[in-house]
Formats: structure tokens, C-alpha cells, sequence
């Protein structure tokens, strides 16, 4: 049997991920299939970190347009994660897949503090660790704490799940001669101002020399898929 290409991986998922078709909220077979998807390479070894948005829940940059402080917008923001992370623990814990939240905000009842080192001795022991309440710090992105968060724990790649197949020069759904990208390179997201991530996440990158592989994260198989090298979306890389 082959290898898994990736030892250690962060795995990046967006709050509207687990709404699927709902308009809000968490949809109990999406989040039921992506603890699947996760679990098929927890058995393979790999250690999965995993960072999730909470916009199905409450987005804080939104709320701040519309009047709402911004600094108060975003902790709201926050501990919408935490729900979220709660919600795929439990799933993932249904799956006999050992999990652990560690969160940047303290909140000991029902998380742990995140600890660097104490979340990279849960990954050598096979747990799956899940970093919620984004960097604990007001105007920061989620895709700014997964590449926070995927550096300090010397993760190999960050795999970002979206609804497409990879990086497009426009939005596919509205153009139908949208290019897609096989492979870009961190400057390229930010010459061509291309929304894979914000502008600090992919400098962190950047500077880290992290790849970001952007994926389908509909089509199941795909996760396994990329953990043994197939190339899969679009690659972001140094070179």
C-alpha cells in the first residue's frame, strides 16, 4: 500500500462548509461526512489540525458594516467557531476518532487553552486537534489563525476546502471560461489579488514557505486523495 505523501496536515474548513444547502446554521449529514472524510486519514496515520470559520453562524465583519463595533463583531465572531468545533468534535468522537479544542480564547469548561506543545504531543498521539476562536485576537481571518496555527505546529500543508474544484481567474458559477489554476505561487494570490485567503494568511505562508493545496471539499475521496500525492485543485507553493 502506498504511503501517505503527508505526515502532518491543517485542515482549513469554512463555518458555511457545515450549513450545506441550509441558508444557517449546521447540517448534521454534512458534518456526519466530513468526520468521515477525516477519519479515512486519521487511519492512515496522517495528524490532522483542523480550523474552522463560524460564518454560518455569525460572520463579524458583516455585522460590523452594518454599525456593530468591530472589535465586539469579531470576539462574537470567535465563539462561533467554538460552536462549530464542538458540533465536529462530537462527530468525529462518533467516529471513535480521538479529538481535542483547544481554543485561543480561555473557556476551560469546554475546551483546552491552546499550548503549542500540548498540541502536538495530542497529533503524535493520533488525536485530531481542532484550533477554534481564531487567533484570540480581534481583526484577524480564520485563514490567518490556519496558517498561524498550521506553522506552529509544523504541519506540511495547509488544505483548504471549498465548494470548487481549485483556484479560478473568476467565480466558475459566474463565468463559464473561468481559467482554473493547477499551481500558483503565494505572490501570485497576491499580485493577482485572487480571494484563496487574506493577504497576512498568505504572507505568513509566504514567508514559512507553506504550500496550501485548495480543494472540492463535495467530493468525497478527494482528502484521501491528496494525502497520497494525487493532484488534486490547485497547489500554492514557494516555487
Amino acid at each position: 500500500m502506498n504511503q501517505p505523501h503527508y505526515k502532518r496536515v491543517l485542515l482549513k474548513l469554512s463555518g458555511e462548509a457545515l450549513m450545506g444547502d441550509q441558508g444557517l446554521g449546521i447540517d448534521p449529514k454534512i458534518v456526519e461526512r466530513i468526520a468521515s472524510e477525516i477519519k479515512s486519514i486519521v487511519r492512515l496515520g496522517v495528524q490532522v489540525g483542523l480550523v474552522i470559520g463560524g460564518g454560518n453562524i455569525f460572520r463579524g465583519l458583516s455585522a460590523s458594516a452594518r454599525g456593530m463595533d468591530r472589535v465586539q463583531a469579531d470576539y462574537m465572531g470567535m465563539l462561533a467557531t467554538v460552536i462549530n468545533s464542538l458540533a465536529l468534535q462530537d462527530y468525529l468522537e462518533r467516529h471513535n476518532v480521538y479529538t481535542r479544542v483547544q481554543t485561543a480564547i480561555k473557556m476551560e469548561e469546554v475546551a483546552e487553552p491552546f499550548i503549542r506543545r500540548r498540541a502536538v504531543r495530542h497529533l503524535e498521539k493520533g488525536r485530531v486537534v481542532i484550533f477554534a476562536a481564531g487567533t484570540g485576537n480581534p481583526y484577524f481571518t480564520t485563514d490567518t489563525a490556519a496558517s498561524l496555527r498550521a506553522i506552529e505546529i509544523g504541519a506540511d500543508v495547509i488544505l483548504k476546502a471549498t465548494k470548487v474544484d481549485g483556484v479560478y481567474d473568476s467565480d466558475p458559477k459566474l463565468n463559464s471560461d473561468a481559467k482554473k489554476y493547477e499551481k500558483l505561487t503565494h505572490m501570485d494570490i497576491v499580485k493577482k489579488g485572487l480571494k484563496v485567503m487574506d493577504m497576512t494568511a498568505a504572507t505568513l505562508c509566504m514567508d514559512n514557505k507553506l504550500p496550501i493545496i485548495v480543494y472540492n471539499l463535495t467530493v468525497p475521496g478527494n482528502l484521501q486523495k491528496i494525502i497520497f500525492g494525487e493532484n488534486i485543485g490547485t497547489l500554492i507553493s514557494g516555487e
